[in-house]
């Protein structure tokens, strides 16, 4: 039985912050049951309490601490593993109301001129991610500093289209480097578990919703949660086609059209088999 809802943000409810056909219909009505729920996102180019304002505007009744994203998972390792370190951030976006606790310095035009950080963080991808400031990183990560990345993403989606975004980075680092740059956001594990217990609810009662096949579902999956891929966002037949093909493999616990069929799937999925 479905107890509780993890849902990703871009590309399932919104996109470029317009909400989807549907969306805010299927949240009222999954809201009205009284089933618990988070908001699970990579995005890093606003704070927690931004894209509550934003989704608010548009209808969701959405609260900010409902609300994980890959920087406040980011700010909590950090405070875990380099409590005190100096920290620089290259992310597109103000996201420091989400990074309380941390020692940053610098910011997005470069690391601070006089002392040099003692951790780097890679953000969301964007005009800040430029070839000197790359190439900083890079300098930082062949002489020991350590790099993390806020997330893995490769790809986001905008009524452009899709950008690329800091995995397509993150390989070339890797590559150039020999070294790999430890990730925090969506696949890791580290937020399907700290949703999972801020609902107080077992991992195998609570449905992941996202539009990213790889990042949302099967790293929900991996996680021991259930995964429904919606349609919509960055969703692409051909990528389910071909992870389908594969018998030995993976595959997304439910597919669904977009967010509209929640509530449907929700409802089929808490009835008592």
């Amino acid at each position: 039985m479905i107890e509780g809802l993890l849902l990703d943000i871009d590309g399932v409810m919104v996109t470029s912050w317009e909400p989807l056909p549907g969306a805010v219909e299927a949240i009222t009505t999954l809201a009205d049951r009284g089933m618990p729920r988070m908001f699970l996102t990579n995005t890093t180019s606003k704070s927690r309490a931004q894209i509550a304002e934003l989704l608010n505007r548009n209808g969701f009744g959405v609260r900010a601490a409902e609300i994980l994203t890959a920087a406040k998972l980011t700010a909590e390792y950090l405070q875990a593993n380099y409590p005190g370190k100096r920290v620089w951030v290259l992310n597109q976006g103000d996201i420091t109301s989400d990074m309380d606790g941390v020692n940053l310095v610098g910011g997005a035009d470069g690391p601070p001129t006089d002392r040099d950080p003692e951790v780097v963080v890679l953000g969301g991808a964007g005009d800040v991610f430029t070839h000197q400031l790359l190439s900083r990183v890079l300098d930082f990560l062949l002489s020991g500093v350590p790099v993390i990345a806020m997330h893995r993403s490769t790809i986001w989606s905008t009524d452009h289209g899709l950008m690329i975004d800091t995995g397509v980075y993150l390989e070339g680092l890797e590559k150039a480097s020999g070294k790999k740059i430890r990730a925090i956001g969506k696949p890791s594990p580290l937020g399907f578990r700290a949703a999972v217990e801020m609902m107080k609810l077992e991992p195998t009662s609570v449905l992941m919703v996202g539009d990213d096949m790889h990042n949302d579902i099967l790293g929900a999956q991996a996680s021991a949660l259930v995964g429904a891929l919606v349609r919509t966002g960055k969703f692409r037949q051909e990528a389910l086609v071909r992870l389908q093909r594969d018998e030995f493999g993976p595959v997304p616990d439910h597919v669904i059209g977009s967010i509209a069929d929640l509530p449907a799937l929700v409802q089929k999925l808490s009835v008592e088999p």
